[in-house]
């Protein structure tokens, strides 16, 4: 299991506004091509630099697959990463303000501290 490339992934797709679409509409094919192209890449960019051995965990791909954000913070990603990714993705579904923030904090509400540790 590795908490930093769970975060990474929803770090960096977070942040462009396609690939947010993409994993809307496609998560089992985004994750397919994050992982195999753009999870051993080296943050900050430095050209023709990479990893080789980082890998999602099947319990890890089958969350970031199903949107599972409760499973995903059971695994140790950060909560502000998988809240902000999901507004962008799922707010818009709702007419009510703040549905899918609520909605967020009651699919977590029976866990309690210690809660998983999110430190990468």
């Amino acid at each position: 299991m590795s908490k930093y490339l769970l975060n990474k992934f929803l770090f960096t797709v977070d942040r462009d506004p396609e690939l947010v679409e993409r994993y809307r509409d496609d998560p089992q094919g985004t994750v397919e091509w994050w992982e195999a192209g753009e999870a051993n890449r080296i943050l900050a960019c430095h050209t023709g630099e990479s990893s080789t051995w980082l890998a999602f965990t099947d319990d890890e791909r089958a969350a970031l697959t199903e949107h599972d954000h409760v499973r995903l913070f059971e695994l140790g990603a950060h909560p502000f990463l998988t809240l902000t990714l999901f507004i962008a993705m799922f707010e818009r579904d709702n007419t009510e303000p703040l549905a899918f923030q609520k909605e967020y904090g009651r699919k977590l509400a029976h866990l309690s501290p210690p809660y998983p540790d999110i430190a990468t």
